[in-house]
C-alpha cells in the first residue's frame, strides 16, 4: 500500500476521533450551560445543544475532507509523520477555534440573560405616587 494512503488514512482515524470526542465532551458539557442560559427550558435547551453539535461536525468533518488532500508524495517513514503532524495540528487548532467561539456566544448570551434578569424589580408595583407630595 502506497505511503501516502496510509497517512490518509490514519489522518481521517485521528481527525474523525477527534471531532467526535470534542462534539461528544461541548455536548455534554454544553447542555447544563444552555440550561442556565435558557433559564431552565430543558426542552429549548436540549434542541439548541442538538443544533450546536450538528453545526460542530458539519463544519469540523467538512474541514477535515477538505484538508485530506495533499500535493506531496510521501515516500519514507519520515515523510509519514511529517505530513500527519502539519494536517492534525491544523485540524487541532480549527476544532479549538471553533470551540472558542461556541463558549464566547454562548457567555455573550448568558451575559444578556443575566443583564434582563436583573433589570425586572424584584417587587412589584403597589401603587402610584403622586409627583411632589412629599415636598
Amino acid at each position: 500500500m502506497d505511503r501516502t494512503v496510509i497517512a490518509y488514512v490514519i489522518y481521517l482515524t485521528v481527525s474523525i476521533a477527534l471531532t467526535v470526542w470534542v462534539a461528544r465532551t461541548l455536548s455534554r458539557n454544553g447542555r447544563v450551560f444552555l440550561s442556565d442560559v435558557l433559564h431552565g427550558n430543558e426542552q429549548l435547551a436540549d434542541a439548541v445543544n442538538h443544533l450546536l453539535v450538528v453545526g460542530f461536525y458539519l463544519v469540523n468533518l467538512g474541514f477535515v475532507a477538505l484538508y485530506l488532500s495533499g500535493d506531496e508524495t510521501i515516500e519514507d517513514t519520515r515523510g509519514i509523520f511529517e505530513a500527519l503532524s502539519t494536517k492534525l495540528g491544523v485540524v487541532l487548532l480549527v476544532l479549538g477555534v471553533m470551540h472558542l467561539g461556541n463558549v464566547y456566544v454562548l457567555s455573550r448570551i448568558r451575559r444578556r440573560g443575566v443583564l434582563d434578569r436583573q433589570q425586572v424589580p424584584p417587587v412589584a408595583p403597589q401603587g402610584w405616587a403622586t409627583p411632589g407630595a412629599g415636598v
